[in-house]
């Protein structure tokens, strides 16, 4: 399981004309599901993001998680971060989870983050969407579960 976090200001998610999801302080994370990922990997992501010391304390220092800072998570499934790019011009996306498993774990991924007291917004599984943030700093990192 990949996810891509960017520390934003802001943040929207929108499907043709409906909002489905809007944050302020926080993280937008882009969750990609990768065939054999499974309930460990989100517990593992969930975790790790929920504690991660990636904003701004008083000095300026990355000291402070998204909890410490009243933050809120901006979820989108972004199914191509599990595509293989290394062959030819053309991504293939076999490496990516069968939809239904796929939407099972990022809704899963969104329960654990919420367990761990973040306030989670998100986008639409499967559907076309428009994101839109203010990048802050920019501070933006890449985990990915089979890394640990």
């Amino acid at each position: 399981m990949i996810a891509v976090l960017q520390r934003t200001r802001s943040a929207k998610v929108t499907v043709g004309d409906r909002v489905t999801g809007e944050i302020q302080t926080g993280l937008v994370i882009l969750l990609g599901v990768a065939k054999g990922d499974a309930e460990e990997d989100a517990n593992f992501l969930a975790d790790r993001i929920a504690g991660f010391r990636i904003f701004n304390d008083a000095d300026s220092k990355m000291n402070r998680s998204i909890r410490d800072v009243d933050g809120a998570a901006l979820v989108i499934s972004q199914f191509t971060l599990a595509g293989d790019w290394r062959k030819g011009r053309r991504p293939s996306f076999t490496t990516a989870a069968e939809p239904a498993e796929g939407e099972r774990l990022y809704e899963y991924f969104c329960e654990q983050l919420r367990a761990l007291k973040v306030p989670v917004q998100t986008g639409e599984f499967g559907a076309m969407m428009d994101v839109s943030l203010i990048n802050d700093g920019p501070v933006t990192f890449v985990m990915d579960s089979r890394s640990q």
